[in-house]
Formats: C-alpha cells, structure tokens, sequence
C-alpha cells in the first residue's frame, strides 16, 4: 500500500504531533509553557530529530529592522513550531504562527497546545515569498 502525503513534510509533523501527545499523555495539562518546551525537547531527541530551540529572527518593516521574535523549535530545518500552554487556542495564537512562518520564509508549521484537557494542534501552511518586508534577502 503507497502512502498518499496530503501535505509538505506530513511525515516529519507526524513524527512531532506523536512526540507532543507523549509529552501531555506524561504530564498532562496545567504547567508552564517551558516545562512542555523541555519535555517536547527530550522527545524529539528521542526521535533521532535534529532541532533548535528558541531560535531568534529579525523582524523587519520595509527594509527596517523593528524587533525580533524567538520560535520555540525549529525541526530538521523544515518546520517550525510554536508551542502554548492555554486554555483554548485562540486565532490571535493563530496569527503569531503565520506571522513567525512569513519571518522565517518557511511553508509548514505547527502550533501545539499543551494547556487543554486534551492535546491541540493545527498545521499551519505558508508560501515563501522573496519578496516579503520581514527578513532581509
């Protein structure tokens, strides 16, 4: 049986997912967002992923730089992920995974939610663009 990938790098955010329901199934719901950061850590550590934490990106307004930002992963150079630790994913959470996808020109996050009874999470798609005002080209 071939396996039909609906989406960029489905197998890779599955990988991730998998590694985000093991880390709730453990500690469930109710820490600070660090704590699932460094739990998710020794999971995709144990997944043989190659990732960065925390990674920090310039923000830039016509040309301008404004700010930066800091993703909590970047995995195997290919997805970003956001992680939070609410109640309830609100679209304003949403928004910050486009906006940090448009900063770092990548196509495919995900945005993870640890704070709920249950485990929450949305892929998030972007196409790159060179010619974007956020980051330097």
């Amino acid at each position: 049986m071939i396996k039909k990938e609906c989406y960029k790098h489905s197998d890779l955010t599955g990988k991730i997912i998998g590694a985000a329901m093991e880390v709730h199934k453990i500690l469930g719901n109710g820490f600070q967002e660090v704590i699932y950061q460094r739990a998710l850590a020794i999971e995709l550590d144990k997944q043989d992923l190659s990732f960065t934490r925390e990674h920090e990106v310039q923000i830039y307004y016509k040309g301008e730089e404004i700010g930066t930002r800091r993703v909590d992963f970047f995995v195997e150079d290919k997805v970003m992920v956001e992680i939070k630790a609410v109640i309830k994913l609100e679209d304003v959470h949403l928004a910050q995974a486009i906006n940090y996808l448009e900063a770092y020109n990548l196509e495919i996050g995900l945005l993870i939610n640890f704070g709920a009874k249950s485990l929450e999470f949305k892929r998030v798609i972007n196409k790159p663009s060179k010619n974007r005002n956020h980051s330097p080209s």
